[in-house]
């Protein structure tokens, strides 16, 4: 195809490669975002079980939301009726090449990645669907350490057959036994397969050789995995224990599936935390005296006498010095009619992408977003307006559907003010510029996010693990956060609020616009980078926007 090229509102920018599915990186013409679009090509499109199977994927995948799972944004056809799905774009590289590389790190580390794989198919098999195909090719490292489980083209779920008979699906080298044989599949086939995964992610190499696919499958159906090769890389014995159950021949014998297989990662996880503690080395034996010390500390003793004499005569008084005193520490906590706050000392931090240091002084924020009830008593007592579909019955969830305007307001009736950019970051991130509020790993466990849309907000005291170095809680997912800090919106921005009759809004030409920080329940923990901003007109409002304030020491 030649480049660029459109299909609807994207535009392609780039050929990343394939084989019956052609991969291009493109652009979103309305919000700007960056996608990747997968076509299938006229060959699959001939293929009728190909086709079937590509829409089936784009189907079932579109309908899986998890920070760990590749997101599929949007599938249609094009104006020559080839089936199209538009992705999320990927920085980084498949684990294959990543073990090629020698990018996979120390043990920490590819038990980090097995973790999010094993939290991936958790999750996939809640919705029903197994994916029969667990291979390094398929599992995606990005740039920031989150691992994506990609390609469910062979998928199975309830109520979908696609199967020729006698046609047997997978990689060879990870297909359980009773894939090979062509019985009934189960979620334990990625069971099997992930212990193969696991295996080959410590060692470097699979389990099983073989020139042929026929002795490939002789070793899977008769061979067990040998652990020895994972114990002379340094892995645990617990954790060879783990791949040996994987892979049993028996799918009733292996791990019922994933959520007994997270624990034991989390435990080995649990393992390499822990702090190491030191032995003193043993004292070295005693010099020998070498024969000119004793003239040598008498020397000192005389001398040592002698600055003590004449340091006790009397000297004149010394003349008064004024000394700065120190004023009382500021308590860590500030109890206050809408809502607790919590203390962000005085002192350097870094700040943006770049981690630019930068200074600020103390200042207390909302331990949480600003409550339902706490706007409530707000409008009751100034006769504001409640914000639009306003959860009364829901009093610890955060406000929403409340502009900037609104939220300053509040601010002033509340004895507090709106945090502007620097500050909002530093109670989020702590002096150190962390990626995350809770510290550099990836958890979505630890926030409400990956939600699709839809009413989907959690209390203001959910996800207590997820706090931030100063005890704020919830500053990623929930709700977009709004700061006060004017912002310039992209043309692609303007252009999506002038265009998208949806949206119901058109900003005025002199409207100002300000930033929001954090994301919401409906992004992915992947896509949200703590010291990205999005912009806003003035009077905007939407169902996951809402706000917290800080305020100075008095």
């Amino acid at each position: 195809m030649d480049l660029p090229a459109r299909i609807g509102k994207y535009e392609l920018e780039e050929f990343l490669g394939g084989g019956m599915s052609h991969v291009y990186r493109a652009r979103d013409t309305v919000i700007g975002r960056t996608v990747a679009v997968k076509i299938l090509t006229e060959e699959g499109c001939q293929d009728a079980e190909a086709k079937a199977r590509f829409l089936a994927e784009a189907r079932m995948a579109g309908n899986i939301a998890h920070d760990n799972v590749l997101s599929i944004y949007d599938f249609g056809e094009d104006e020559r009726h080839r089936p199209f799905m538009v992705m999320e774009f990927l920085r980084g590289e498949d684990l294959r090449h990543a073990l090629k590389n020698g990018h996979i790190g120390d043990l920490k580390s590819k038990l980090k990645i097995a973790l999010q794989v094993a939290r991936a198919l958790e999750y996939v098999h809640t919705q029903k669907i197994i994916h029969r195909d667990i291979k390094p090719e398929n599992v995606h490292i990005t740039t920031n350490g989150v691992v994506k489980l990609m390609d469910f083209g062979i998928a199975k779920t309830e109520g979908l057959a696609m199967t020729r008979a006698g046609y047997v699906l997978g990689t060879p080298y990870y297909m359980a036994p009773e894939q090979v044989m062509g019985q009934e599949i189960t979620e334990q086939v990625d069971v099997y397969a992930f212990g193969v995964l696991l295996f080959e992610l410590m060692t470097g190499a699979k389990p099983f050789g073989g020139d042929s696919v026929e002795r490939i499958f002789y070793s899977v159906l008769n061979e067990p995995v040998n652990p020895e090769p994972m114990l002379q890389s340094g892995a645990p014995q617990a954790l060879c224990d783990l791949v040996t159950r994987c892979t049993q021949k028996s799918p009733a014998q292996r791990p019922q599936g994933f959520t007994p297989v997270c624990a034991e990662l989390e435990k080995l996880l649990a393992v390499q935390d822990a702090p190491t503690m030191v032995m003193p080395a043993a004292a070295p034996p005693a010099p020998q005296r070498p024969p000119w010390l004793m003239p040598v500390l008498l020397l000192v003793v005389v001398a040592l006498a002698a600055g003590l004499y004449f340091a006790l005569q009397p000297k004149p008084a010394p003349k008064a010095v004024a000394v700065e005193k120190k004023g009382p520490d500021l308590p860590k906590t500030l109890s206050m009619a809408s809502g607790d706050m919590v203390l962000v000392p005085a002192g350097p931090f870094l700040f943006g992408e770049n981690k630019e240091k930068a200074t600020l002084p103390a200042y207390y924020v909302d331990k949480t977003e600003v409550t339902n009830q706490a706007y409530a008593a707000f409008c009751s007592e100034k006769g504001y307006k409640l914000p639009k579909d306003f959860k009364a019955g829901k009093p610890d969830f955060p406000v929403v559907n409340v502009s900037i305007l609104d939220a300053k307001a509040f601010a002033t009736w509340a004895g507090k003010r709106l945090p502007n950019a620097r500050e909002w970051e530093k109670a989020a991130r702590g002096p150190e510029g962390l990626m995350f509020p809770w510290g550099n790993d990836p958890d979505p466990a630890r926030a409400n996010v990956g939600s699709p849309l839809g009413d989907h907000l959690r209390p203001v005291t959910d996800f207590p693990k997820g706090a931030s170095p100063y005890g704020a809680l919830n500053m990623v997912g929930n709700v977009w956060e709004l700061v006060e800090e004017l912002g310039q919106p992209k043309p692609e921005t303007l252009d999506y609020f002038r265009t998208n009759k949806l949206l119901k809004y058109t900003p005025s030409p002199n409207e100002t616009w300000y930033e929001m920080r954090g994301g919401s329940f409906n992004d992915q923990l992947s896509e949200i980078r703590i010291w990205d901003v999005a912009h806003i007109p003035a009077g905007w409002r939407l169902p996951n926007i809402g706000f917290r304030c800080v305020k100075d020491p008095q």
